[in-house]
């Protein structure tokens, strides 16, 4: 029996939003957590009991987070001043923001690559699904992530050194 829509929420939610907002940055990553969520809850109802839910949230959060890029590409919006701060809510490790502006730094597929397996921790081959290339291209754009990370965030351990 699948459990309730609330639970599916409670128990992945916060991925959801850690995803967003590395693959968003933190303004747009709220809006997306919320459409994601709310696709979630119609399309719920059908999706079968043995779905990995939290595969299927991401694979959503993905796709939210594309509409909210081309929306953005199709309408920016300057501002002299942001009126208020991102919230530290589920940005894991907040404090450490340097490694947040690494990742956003980051190319697209490496940093979405870097988002679902590091953050939401899914298996290469769900990340493939989800950009639309193989296992291996999945797992060579993360490997590409963290190597382009080692060499441009200063906290960052190099390959070879110990913790």
């Amino acid at each position: 029996m699948k459990q309730p829509f609330e639970s599916v929420v409670a128990q992945h939610g916060a991925t959801v939003l850690r995803v967003c907002r590395v693959v968003l940055g933190p303004h747009d990553a709220d809006d997306a957590w919320s459409e994601t969520f709310l696709s979630a809850m119609r399309a719920y109802p059908d999706l079968p009991e043995t779905a990995n839910v939290e595969a299927w949230l991401v694979t959503i959060a993905h796709r939210k987070a594309i509409d909210v890029l081309r929306a953005a590409k199709r309408s920016p919006l300057p501002v002299d001043e942001v009126p208020e701060g991102p919230a530290a809510q589920g940005i894991p490790d907040s404090e450490d923001a340097g490694l947040w502006a690494a990742v956003k730094e980051l190319p697209n597929k490496q940093r979405q690559a870097i988002a679902y397996r590091y953050v939401a921790g899914l298996a290469y081959a769900e990340i493939a699904e989800i950009l639309g290339g193989t296992v291996d291209a999945a797992r060579r754009a993360a490997a590409d992530g963290l190597k382009n990370l080692r060499n441009t965030y200063p906290g960052a351990i190099k390959k070879g050194e110990s913790s």
